[in-house]
């Protein structure tokens, strides 16, 4: 069963999406509020980095497919040994009944006063509304690299 979410992470697409980028923000060695972050995601919900296959250049991308379990455990060491900051900077979102899509532009600092973002991406995201609240579906990601930076239409 869902952890039960606070109604106001919940009530609107620009609750959620808010709600997402800050639970997992913050500076190193600071637990997160995974409970928050489970409260926000459907059962069965998935996340999913674009990442570099392994032995391989950046050119060479492929999917990992984790369940909410499995990006704690993978982002957990991380956020441990240094702070992390994911801010959202565009918006795209096209919906029709329960469901929506965003494509939502971020960028990542190690502090928030880092004049630079150490890393951009675009997450897309997929939610659902059960006529009580929204509900992440699935987050699909991928950071910017020389070979594929932003396109002007997500800035």
């Amino acid at each position: 069963m869902a952890t039960k979410a606070n109604p106001a992470d919940v009530e609107s697409i620009d609750a959620i999406i808010a709600a997402t980028y800050d639970v997992i923000s913050g500076p190193a060695g600071k637990p997160r509020n995974w409970e928050r972050e489970r409260s926000l995601f459907y059962p069965g919900a998935r996340l999913m980095p674009t990442a570099t296959v392994a032995g391989r250049n950046d050119v060479e991308l492929a999917p990992q497919i984790l369940d909410v379990e499995g990006y704690i455990a993978r982002v957990e060491p991380l956020f441990e040994k240094s702070g992390f900051y994911e801010k959202e900077i565009a918006r795209r979102v096209e919906s029709f009944g329960s469901i929506a899509h965003v494509w939502s532009t971020y960028q990542s600092r190690r502090d928030p006063s880092d004049p630079e973002p150490f890393m951009r991406g675009i997450n897309s995201i997929q939610l659902f509304n059960d006529g009580k609240r929204w509900w992440v579906l699935s987050i699909y990601w991928q950071h910017e690299s020389t070979q594929q930076p932003l396109p002007k239409q997500y800035l």
